[in-house]
C-alpha cells in the first residue's frame, strides 16, 4: 500500500531538487517504512549535507521510519551554529578543518593549499580510497560528485556547487566559515606539505641564473622540496587571494 510523507527542504538543500520541488512543501510517495534517511537520499540530498530533521516538529535520527502524513523538514550542516539540544545527525564540526579532494578539484585543491588548508589531492584516486582518507585522517570530503557522499560510511563532506575553481574556493571558504583562518603561502601547491624560508646558499644550484641574480628571499617544502619566491606569479597569486577574501562581502 502507498503512503504519503511530505517534505520541506531549506537553504542550499534546495540546490539537489528539481525546481518543482524547491523552496516549498512536497508531497512523497512511499511504501513500506523506509528511513528518513533513504527517503531523503531517494529525493536526491546526500546525507552529509543534512544536519538536522524536524518531523512533526520533534528533531530525530536518520533511522526514523516515516509513517503516513509525516512532516519533514530538512535542514542543512551548521558548521557554525551551535544546535546541541536537539538531535545531531553527524558528529560535531571538524574544528581542525582538513580536505580531501575527488579527481576533478585539482584546481581547487591547489587553491585551497594557497590559502593554507590542508587538501589531500591525487589525481587517481578512487571513490573508496577517498573515504578510506576521510574516514582514517578525519577530512572533508570535497566532491562534484553527490554519489560518494550517499555512502553511510562518510560523515563530513560538501558538494561542490560551481564549476569555477576561484569561485569554488570561495564557496568552500563560506560553507566551513574559513575567511578566519586564511593563511597565504604555509603550503606547498603541488603536494601539500608544509614551506619554510630556506637560505639562498643552499638551493642556488636549482636556480636559474636570473632568478638567482634577481631575487634573495626564497622558501622550500619541506616535503618534495619545491622552491618558491616572490616573481611576478607571487603578486598575481595575491591578487587572487584578495578577490576570495573579498568574496565573502559580497555574499
Amino acid at each position: 500500500m502507498q503512503n504519503q510523507a511530505y517534505f520541506r527542504f531549506y537553504e542550499e538543500l534546495n540546490d539537489f531538487l528539481p525546481l518543482e520541488q524547491q523552496k516549498q512543501s512536497f508531497a512523497y510517495d512511499f511504501n513500506g517504512t523506509p528511513s528518513v534517511k533513504d527517503a531523503i537520499e531517494a529525493l536526491g540530498v546526500p546525507h552529509t549535507e543534512v544536519d538536522l530533521i524536524l518531523i512533526n516538529g520533534i528533531s530525530v535520527n536518520f533511522d526514523y521510519l516515516l509513517k503516513p502524513a509525516d512532516y519533514v523538514s530538512v535542514y542543512p550542516v551548521f558548521e557554525s551554529l551551535d544546535i546541541s539540544p536537539l538531535v545531531r545527525l553527524r558528529p560535531a564540526p571538524l574544528r581542525e578543518v582538513k580536505f580531501v579532494l575527488d579527481v576533478h578539484l585539482g584546481k581547487l585543491a591547489r587553491l585551497l593549499r594557497l590559502l593554507g588548508f590542508d587538501s589531500f589531492y591525487r589525481n587517481n584516486l578512487t571513490d573508496e580510497e577517498i573515504i578510506e582518507i576521510s574516514t582514517d585522517e578525519r577530512r572533508i570530503i570535497l566532491t562534484r560528485d553527490r554519489g560518494i557522499l550517499k555512502n553511510k560510511t562518510v560523515t563530513h563532506g560538501y558538494f561542490i556547487r560551481n564549476s569555477n575553481p576561484e569561485i569554488q574556493a570561495s564557496e568552500v571558504c563560506q560553507r566551513f566559515d574559513l575567511y578566519s583562518r586564511i593563511q597565504p603561502f604555509q603550503r606547498c601547491l603541488n603536494c601539500n606539505g608544509l614551506i619554510q624560508p630556506v637560505k639562498k646558499d643552499k638551493i642556488k644550484e636549482f636556480l636559474l641564473p636570473q632568478t638567482r641574480q634577481a631575487f634573495h628571499e626564497f622558501f622550500q617544502c619541506r616535503n618534495c622540496q619545491q622552491i618558491y619566491w616572490k616573481g611576478s606569479h607571487y603578486q598575481r597569486m595575491q591578487e587572487k587571494i584578495e578577490r576570495i577574501i573579498q568574496s565573502k562581502s559580497n555574499l
